[in-house]
Order: C-alpha cells, then structure tokens, then sequence
C-alpha cells in the first residue's frame, strides 16, 4: 500500500465514523482503513457507495455483474475477489463471474436482456468513456428512468473505487 492504513480503534476521533463504516459495511476494510486518513473522503464515500451497493433500484446480480466487470477491466483484482462472493449470494453463475474475465467479453454465455445491456454499459463507460446513442436507447428497453441512474452511477461508482484501489496499491 502507498498510503498507511489507519488501524480501526486507534484514534478516538475518528471513533464514530468507524462505527458507521461498520454498520454499513460489517467490517472496516483495508480500503475504508486507508481512506481514513482522510475523514471528509472517507464519509462521503461510504455514504455514496452505501447508496450505490445498499440502497439502488438495480437487481443484486446486474450490481454485482457490473462491479466484477469494471474491476476486470480496470485490472482491480482486489476489487473482483472482494465481490465474487456478493455476485454467486446474487445467483450469479461461476461460470458467469469466468466469463467477466474475458476481454472482449465472452459471447458464449447467456446473460438476460438487461444484464447484457447493463455489461455492455459497463463496458462502454469504462474503455471507450462515450456511451453510443443506440445503447442507451437499448439501456431505457430494460431500465426506468430510476435504473438507467442507479447503473450509470454503479459503472461511475465502481469505477473511481477501483482507480483508487489500483492507483493506492490497496490489496496488493
């Protein structure tokens, strides 16, 4: 890791946002430790990654799909093992999760309408930054205005914990 992580309990100041990252998350992760260094980052990103994973209109496979897949893409491997047990508790496939692996994406496996879309999404956003007008008009067959929102922000989302992850060496 590039930036120390702050080990949970040892400074009283930073006791309550502790206790909110634990409520939220279960745990106090090496990422949350490390984003503690900086307090306001570290409650503004629990609060948006808390809305994004906790509180979205998304199914919890096309989260969890979407997740892997942007973790893949951006070579975040801490990131892909942290969420393949949240993806196979969604009732992702494992054979699914090998096929997010693939770059391009695996065209032998089945993916229903949205998931496709959604990864299709993921992908767009990620590699090429630009979403094409017809994928997003194939994006509103499959998503209310609420879910184009909560995917587009998951892709985001995901993104920057990612970038973060691999820029800090988190995981390593």
């Amino acid at each position: 890791m590039r930036i120390q992580p702050i080990t949970p309990g040892t400074r009283p100041e930073l006791a309550a946002q502790e206790a909110q990252i634990q409520a939220e998350r279960g745990r106090i992760s090496p990422l949350y430790q490390v984003l503690l260094n900086s307090p306001p980052i570290a409650q503004g990103w629990e609060q948006m990654l808390s809305a994004v994973r906790n509180r979205n209109s998304l199914s919890a496979a096309v989260r969890e799909l979407v997740i892997l897949r942007v973790a893949v893409l951006n070579r975040a491997p801490y990131e892909f093992d942290a969420h393949v047990p949240h993806a196979l508790a969604a009732g992702v496939s494992q054979g699914q999760i090998d096929a997010l692996r693939s770059v391009p994406l695996a065209a032998d496996v089945i993916w229903s309408p949205a998931e496709s879309v959604a990864l299709r999404l993921t992908d767009a956003m990620t590699r090429d930054i630009e979403v094409p007008d017809a994928l997003y008009a194939e994006l509103r067959q499959h998503f209310d205005a609420q879910g184009q929102i909560d995917v587009v922000a998951t892709v985001a989302a995901y993104n920057m914990v990612s970038r973060l992850l691999v820029a800090l060496q988190i995981g390593h």
